[in-house]
């Protein structure tokens, strides 16, 4: 299994007090580097290109991001998200983790991937930065798969705590993807309701605050995950949030760290089935670094099992 990340996604700054903070991933980087990760082949991820971005984002909104970090401090691109000097490059090293990530699996040099990255994506959309996201990874990551191997079921499976509202918007009218979704509700960014299905390409199940494990679990026996088995994806994509942690500061679904381990082994099953195994997996939301890391260190063990 691959793990995929670059020493620029450490250095993209939101400033003081933001809670997507280069802590995040110190912190789990840091958790992966413990013995029983050490068969991780880990590998620098690559700069997305310029068509890979275009394929999900307007050229003009891509030029944009790329022309937007300033030389010192900070600038503001709506509330919550901000560019430093060194945003532009972790964006293109974070959206390249997924594409590189997916020629990896799908070439058989890995059967999995974990793209340790930040700036994470999934509320990015075709023309607008939000939610602390500029580009699109798994988005970028799904509609690679499509364009340079010819894939014809792509499925995306979002568990992050917030509805993955870009990654929605920019496959809501394209059948060879799959979008499924957990998330709290009502929350940021307010989209995610169950009415909203695309051409029958978007399973959305809100779930209330204080939802719990038992909950939450049935919710993807019953729901999610047999939605996914009955596409039969040649290739699984996950946008992996941790934020739905009952420690986390910005939600209140109260899972734990052995939901995230449940869950990872059932999208595992999932591509054996369908998909040879082909897993690829990037980093979202997880806002309490203790909750980050025993969960993402969790996603990536069952990702290795």
């Amino acid at each position: 299994m691959r793990l995929y990340t670059h020493p620029a996604c450490l250095q993209h700054d939101p400033g003081p007090g933001h809670p997507e903070s280069p802590a995040r991933l110190h912190a789990i980087l840091a958790a992966l580097d413990r013995d029983r990760f050490a068969t991780l082949d880990r590998i620098e991820a690559p700069r997305a290109s310029i068509d890979a971005l275009e394929r999900v984002h307007d050229p003009a909104y891509v030029a944009r991001i790329l022309a937007s970090a300033p030389v010192d401090g900070v600038v503001r691109l709506d509330e919550d998200t901000l560019m430093s000097p060194a945003s532009a490059e972790a964006a293109l090293r974070a959206a390249g983790a997924v594409a590189a990530a997916v020629d990896a699996v799908l070439n058989e040099r890995a059967s999995r991937a974990f793209c340790a990255v930040r700036p994470p994506g999934h509320h990015a959309t075709a023309d607008q930065a939000m939610g602390f996201c500029l580009f699109n990874n798994v988005a970028v990551g799904a509609a690679h798969a499509l364009a340079e191997h010819g894939l014809e079921r792509v499925a995306i499976a979002d568990f992050d705590v917030h509805h993955g509202n870009g990654t929605q918007d920019i496959f809501a009218r394209e059948p060879r993807v799959l979008f499924v979704s957990s998330h709290q509700s009502p929350l940021y960014p307010g989209t995610g309701g169950a009415d909203e299905t695309g051409v029958g390409n978007l399973l959305n199940v809100p779930l209330p605050p204080q939802t719990g494990s038992r909950a939450f679990r049935e919710t993807w026996e019953e729901r999610l995950l047999p939605r996914l088995d009955a596409f039969r994806p040649q290739l699984l994509l996950v946008s992996a949030g941790f934020d739905a942690h009952r420690a986390d500061p910005l939600a209140q679904l109260q899972l734990d760290a052995d939901d995230y381990a449940w869950l990872t082994a059932q999208l595992v099953d999932i591509a054996r089935l369908h998909a040879g195994g082909r897993v690829v997996s990037t980093l979202e939301g997880g806002y309490d670094l203790d909750a980050l890391t025993t969960s993402a260190a969790a996603h990536v063990a069952a990702l290795m099992s």
